[in-house]
């Protein structure tokens, strides 16, 4: 049989991944093909928001924080030369990192999709994409705050561990919300557990709806929305 690296990239995605994640952390026996796979995925998914940001950019796309002042900020930040050290200081805090976080820190990067468009000005309101790991938009003080969130954890001890990697939907359009989405870790298996508005999915699972919507996986039910979404999900590619 083909190895994993060859089907998926044949097209056999779905076979792939549920394969991998049946084995569950047995993954790790075949680790290195394994994480071929989730280093193709992301840089499928990198590919993806290049894309977008480049599409919203044209359309004069205003990408900004979720705050009063709407503070410009950067959508896209790719990894940068401390994401390896990031990563080491991932397992050695949280313990094992599923491979496809992993893929995500070193290849992709952090993602910030909130923001308002120009003829779609309930932009925010749909939920964009924000992925946020290595917190470079934070500079030195999102390790501490990770930390701060863990040790309260730990003192609660109630449910599992989620990595907080985005707000939730509200507190992306500026608006009192819930806890933020998040990765559950620790989790030595090949895929992760993405934690969203109190439900879980496959991270990759996650990141094909949200590209299958161009970035804004909710709808707003306003004029023109369709159309500019048609447009920023055209020829993405499927993870």
């Amino acid at each position: 049989m083909k190895d994993w690296l060859t089907r998926y990239q044949s097209g056999q995605r779905d076979v792939v991944w549920h394969e991998l994640r049946l084995l569950g952390q047995a993954v790790r026996d075949r680790a290195d093909e394994a994480q071929a796979v989730c280093d193709e995925m992301a840089r499928r998914a990198r590919h993806n928001v290049d894309l977008i940001v480049e599409r919203l950019t044209e359309d004069g796309y205003r990408f900004h924080a979720n705050n009063d002042d709407q503070t410009p900020t950067t959508a896209h930040t790719p990894p940068t030369d401390r994401a390896e050290d990031h990563l080491a200081w991932m397992l050695r805090t949280f313990g094992a990192v599923p491979m496809t976080l992993q893929s995500w820190v070193r290849i992709v990067g952090d993602v910030w999709l909130v923001g308002t468009h120009p003829r779609w000005p309930a932009s925010a309101s749909a939920d964009p994409l924000v992925i946020e790991v290595e917190g470079s938009r934070y500079g030195g003080d999102h390790r501490g705050y990770l930390e701060e969130e863990y040790a309260a954890w730990q003192e609660e001890q109630e449910g599992l561990y989620e990595l907080p990697v985005a707000p939730d939907q509200l507190h992306k359009e500026n608006t009192s919300g819930g806890a933020p989405y998040g990765i559950v870790l620790p989790d030595p298996c090949a895929d992760g557990l993405f934690t969203w508005d109190g439900g879980r999915m496959p991270f990759v699972s996650y990141l094909n709806r949200v590209f299958g919507d161009g970035g804004f996986p909710c709808f707003t039910d306003a004029d023109g929305e369709w159309e500019i979404k048609h447009r920023l999900a055209q020829d993405l590619l499927p993870l």
